[in-house]
């Protein structure tokens, strides 16, 4: 297995939900001692590091992947020792019964309970269930034990584990694991022409925070969001419908969604290293979703920014799958595009403005 993929294992298989992103961070310092120059956490728990240039630029250049990832909150205790739970992020009710959980920092085993079929007549069983109607058992017998266990506020996590499947990789929150672990692989690559930040970022899911704050930092000329997103390849629709992605054909370049537009300079100079150097890439279709590019956007005087993703099946929900070769496709291809951007390249020229007549 080689290092992408142990990152990749680690990361998912560590809890993460939005607002409550430690263990991730945990995971992430080790993988990086000695291939950074400078480290810190900033006061919303981002985690910015600093990869100084060789000198022959001085571009400053952000990298960014969220660590969050969906899940539950406590927000309530039933008298019979039941966890009454809300969705951070969106996650669809109808996947939630029966699933096994771990709960809290002490990862405490639970099952997302449900009155039994037998006790539900046809129409209630041809409905998705509420969350308001679902509890979360972890073995408590009274309202008590369930506080002591699990205060309000604690977060869950699906109990997915890691697992490869053929040239596949199966386990949870690869949206945006994936993203981090690519950051890691670009992190300990060689040094870069100019400075590069990788900021691995929190609450992505719930309004794509952690970013705007990361970017606001840096101050960044230019900005790369890694992520895992959306490929709807199966099962197939009737009649058959253009998927966002596919599983297997490279890593995704945004175009558009519904946080931000890519400058058409930084989209053209993606593509043509892509099909320079041969590295197989596709479009995300159609503009859904939004990533941490559109919050880093929009910070100070504005930044030029575009994503790139791993395409993953079934994301938001207990596992996802997606393609090792994807997933190390966008690291050669990031690597390779942000080795060559200039300002010339991918600034707007903000000369020519004067030359125009109004």
């Amino acid at each position: 297995m080689n290092s992408l993929i142990q990152h990749l294992e680690i990361l998912s298989n560590a809890p993460g939900v939005s607002g409550d992103e430690t263990e991730v961070r945990r995971a992430i310092r080790p993988l990086l001692e000695g291939q950074i120059d400078d480290l810190k956490i900033d006061a919303v728990g981002n985690l910015i590091t600093h990869k100084a240039g060789t000198g022959t630029s001085s571009l400053r250049v952000l990298i960014t992947a969220h660590m969050d990832e969906v899940g539950l909150m406590v927000v309530g205790h039933t008298s019979d020792g039941g966890l009454r739970v809300e969705t951070v992020g969106g996650i669809p009710s109808r996947l939630l019964p029966g699933l096994t959980v771990r709960v809290g920092q002490a990862a405490l085993p639970g099952v997302i309970g449900l009155k039994a079929v037998h006790r539900t007549d046809t129409a209630t069983r041809r409905k998705a269930t509420d969350i308001g109607q679902l509890a979360v058992d972890v073995g408590a017998s009274s309202r008590d034990e369930a506080e002591r266990l699990a205060p309000v506020g604690t977060t869950m996590v699906f109990a997915t584990r890691f697992q490869t499947l053929g040239e596949s990789c199966l386990g949870k929150a690869f949206d945006d694991r994936a993203g981090c672990a690519a950051l890691i692989g670009l992190l300990r690559a060689e040094r870069f022409p100019f400075d590069v930040f990788g900021a691995f970022t929190v609450q992505e899911e719930v309004g794509l925070r952690g970013a705007q704050v990361a970017a606001y930092t840096v101050k960044p000329d230019v900005a790369i969001a890694l992520e895992g997103t959306l490929a709807d390849d199966l099962p197939k629709e009737e009649p058959d419908v253009s998927p966002t992605t596919e599983v297997g054909k490279g890593p995704a370049i945004t175009v558009m969604d519904r946080s931000y537009i890519t400058p058409p300079r930084l989209l053209r100079h993606f593509v043509r290293v892509a099909e320079a150097e041969g590295f197989p890439y596709q479009f995300k279709q159609p503009g859904i979703g939004g990533t941490d590019a559109g919050g880093i956007h929009r910070t100070r005087a504005g930044v030029p920014s575009i994503t790139i993703a791993v395409p993953c099946r079934y994301i938001h929900s207990p596992v996802s799958l997606l393609n090792a070769d994807d997933l190390s496709g966008l690291v050669e291809l990031v690597n390779t595009a942000v080795r060559q951007i200039s300002r010339d390249r991918i600034l707007v020229d903000q000369s020519s403005f004067a030359q125009e007549s109004w």
